[in-house]
């Protein structure tokens, strides 16, 4: 599947189109196809890195 991830901040061309592996589901859960997601104004002052700067590994 696709994906869109950031690996540091900075301005837009910290943004990456990667593949990853499909989720595995677990019993109980499904998966669900997303066709288009919207960003928002915090999403953009994360990636500048104005607020929640720790970033997971």
């Amino acid at each position: 599947m696709k994906a869109i991830v950031m690996s540091r901040t900075g301005g837009p061309e910290v943004i990456e189109l990667v593949e990853r592996p499909e989720p595995a589901r677990a019993r109980g859960e499904v998966l669900a196809e997303i066709a288009a997601a919207g960003v928002n104004f915090m999403d953009t002052v994360v990636r500048r890195g104005l607020a929640w700067t720790d970033t997971p590994n």
